[in-house]
């Protein structure tokens, strides 16, 4: 049996108690099934409403292996430098830009202010037009945000009567990035947050993710933040062998030019000067012969050097191995439909079986109690002696 007898009387046990009050509350939920059944018609009205009111978002990713260490060519610049009996001035060095930066170097500002000019169009239409103006123009929201910016538009209205001096408009095209609009940084957000990265250090592969209203546009902001990614990382890397490579040219340009101007003069000299025997002569063309070798040799080391300096921008300039080119999206990746309206269904199921459960009694209680209050304050008023 499931009762004690404790001092002569029996006491229902715990768990028989508890499990009276599961059947009780599975009773009083079926009870009111039609107004859950009606409960959770609204809630599949309203998911298909959100589903059909929020617009769709395509997503275009592209899968790119990177090159983390230094690549040696078929001699190597220190071999070159050895062979030539040169030092080489631009020693290996360790990378300052590691794959785990991308992420933060895509949520750059410049890197974000460089998308802006990007040529984008819709998939059904030929229109041409900076990537800037389609994020200004062409995003369509959900239909209730009209009504919850009402009051934000209503406020901004209401403020720009006031204001005296109408505010500047300042073209997108010259944009200084110490000092941004605030319509610019809000659009430097906005693409900030239509752009996913995914790093895998085992696999060395970076996958890049872009959201965006059209499949087209998707795909070509996808291939352009991989584009302009690389051209940031090798400008990055090779910018300080680039300077060395371009005060190379310089030098080598130099001593070409001093090594002809010593030979036209050794020449010229030789050959006015070819019939003497004055041993003034001789030492003067000995003399501008001497600078003539030293000025060859000159040129020959600087063309060493610049041989050296183009190798190592060669090395040292990153290699990126495309897996999975960004391709058009055939499907829409939002909103997920079934999730949300799921979702609406079951919230509407949870919210009546908690109606019925806790808050249905709650509010009766809370209601008859007043009335209790009201009727006892009522009958001591009429109970009051009157002044006759």
């Amino acid at each position: 049996m499931n009762t004690n007898i404790i001092n002569g009387k029996n006491v229902e046990h715990p768990l028989m108690k508890q499990e009276i009050d599961w059947r009780k509350n599975i009773l009083k939920v079926w009870t009111f099934r039609k107004l859950i059944l009606k409960i959770c018609s609204i809630g599949a009205v309203v998911g298909i409403f959100m589903v059909l009111g929020i617009p769709e978002e395509y997503t275009a990713s592209t899968l790119v292996a990177h090159e983390s260490t230094r690549r040696r060519s078929s001699l190597g610049t220190d071999g070159l430098a050895t062979m030539m009996n040169v030092s080489s001035s631009t020693t290996t060095t360790q990378n300052a830009i590691y794959p785990p930066l991308y992420p933060a170097i895509i949520n750059s500002t410049p890197f974000l202010i460089g998308l802006f000019d990007v040529k984008v169009r819709e998939q059904k239409d030929t229109t041409t037009m900076p990537l800037v103006q389609y994020m200004k123009e062409y995003q369509k929201s959900p239909w209730w945000s009209a009504v919850t910016s009402a009051p934000s538009r209503l406020i901004a209205w209401g403020i720009s009567l006031f204001n005296e001096k109408p505010k500047e408009e300042r073209s997108f095209q010259k944009i200084n990035l110490f000092r941004l609009t605030r319509e610019e940084a809000g659009m430097a957000g906005a693409i900030a947050s239509r752009i996913t990265t995914e790093i895998d250090a085992k696999k060395r592969t970076i996958t890049l993710f872009v959201t965006m209203q059209d499949p087209l546009v998707a795909a070509t902001v996808a291939d352009s933040v991989r584009v302009h990614l690389q051209e940031y990382v090798t400008e990055y890397r090779t910018s300080k062998a680039r300077r060395i490579l371009k005060y190379n040219e310089k030098l080598y340009k130099e001593a070409l030019a001093e090594y002809y101007a010593a030979q036209e003069k050794y020449t010229r000299y030789a050959d006015a000067n070819q019939k003497l025997a004055m041993q003034s002569s001789r030492a003067k063309l000995e003399k501008l012969q001497n600078e003539m070798n030293l000025a060859s040799f000159v040129y020959n080391q600087m063309g060493h050097q610049l041989q050296l300096a183009k190798a190592k921008v060669e090395e040292i300039t990153p290699v990126y191995t495309i897996i999975r080119p960004a391709t058009v999206p055939l499907a829409p990746s939002k909103p997920r439909k079934m999730v949300i309206l799921a979702g609406c269904i079951f919230l509407a199921v949870a919210g009546s079986i908690g109606w019925i459960l806790f808050a249905r009694d709650f509010i009766e209680n809370f209601l008859r109690g007043l009335r209790r209050k009201r009727n006892a304050s009522g009958n001591e008023y009429n109970q009051m002696p009157s002044d006759d």
